[in-house]
């Protein structure tokens, strides 16, 4: 048990930067570019420790809230994820409602961190972040429902479990794979990535996330960038687990085959973003409300 959460959460917290590094340099790959190292997000969170934090005199403790809360909340939300094959550390009945509002407690206090600040820009991106988050949750929910439905089980650990491969071939299959489009999406929206949000912009009106942390500098900062890499690593795992099925047998040869999956989903989302450009504001909650209805129509192939 005790290797096994070592195991798990040694693969969380070395393994989730790497992934931006990938996502960064596909894109340069397709830009025509060299681009920047795949370790260069360890270096960027090495420097941003070595740096001294830079406080407004209107903040709070809430605004130093926002970041811890940031980090915390991925890494309890990967004990009740399975990693592949990789069983979850925990587990209970209802564990997978736990789960979906554990990222709302930490959207909570990111978004009341940028509040705290008492600018009118990362109240903008606020309002943006919670409008767009409450759009995705059904599609979520749905998607979550129709894998309960298909495994007859409530804990995360049920519904990723072995019979997906079963299941992928058996009737089930196409409701598997509209709920794999979907969770991809939210997978996008959820870690603010093109076509919904840009991570690399610098324009203050068309920001979204990035605009809710530009008060943050130093280890704060650092601890934002390193929570929004542990999250986009933990709401990736559903994604793989549904693109890979199967296990090897080992612990290790799971893991191995846990982190070739989150390779390819890296690279996935690379492509995504350079063979697409952003949405238009106005798109956004059009295509959330369009992957909650597949969604939906995933659980009525289930129940029928």
């Amino acid at each position: 048990m005790l290797a096994g959460t070592l195991l798990h959460l040694s693969l969380l917290l070395l393994f989730a930067p790497l992934w931006q590094g990938v996502i960064v340099k596909t894109k340069a790959r397709f830009a025509g570019r060299v681009g920047a190292p795949l370790l260069q997000p360890y270096h960027d969170l090495a420097r941003l420790l070595r740096k001294e934090c830079v406080f407004s005199r209107t903040t709070t403790w809430v605004f130093l809230a926002g970041p811890v809360v940031g980090v915390a909340v991925p890494v309890l939300a990967a004990l009740f994820m399975p990693f592949g094959a990789l069983p979850a550390p925990l587990a209970f009945n209802g564990d997978l409602l736990l789960f979906v509002y554990l990222f709302g407690l930490a959207r909570f206090f990111t978004v009341a961190a940028a509040l705290d600040t008492g600018s009118s820009f990362e109240g903008m991106g606020g309002a943006r972040e919670v409008t767009f988050s409450c759009l995705a949750e059904p599609t979520v929910l749905f998607c979550l429902i129709v894998l309960a439905g298909i495994a007859d089980g409530l804990s995360l650990t049920a519904l990723l479990g072995p019979h997906l491969l079963d299941a992928w071939r058996g009737p089930a299959g196409l409701s598997l794979g509209l709920v794999l489009v979907c969770l991809f999406v939210v997978l996008l929206v959820e870690n603010s990535r093109i076509p919904f949000d840009d991570p690399n912009t610098h324009l203050e009106l068309t920001m979204i996330h990035e605009v809710m942390v530009l008060d943050h500098s130093g280890p704060a900062f650092a601890l934002v960038l390193y929570g929004a890499a542990l999250k986009l690593m933990v709401l990736a795992a559903p994604v793989v687990r549904l693109l890979l099925p199967v296990a090897t047998g080992s612990p290790v040869g799971d893991a191995l085959l846990f982190l070739a999956g989150m390779l390819l989903l890296a690279v996935l989302i690379g492509v995504v973003e350079s063979v697409m450009a952003r949405l238009r504001l106005l798109r956004i909650p059009q295509v959330l409300v369009g992957t909650t209805l597949l969604a939906g129509f995933a659980l009525v192939l289930v129940l029928r």
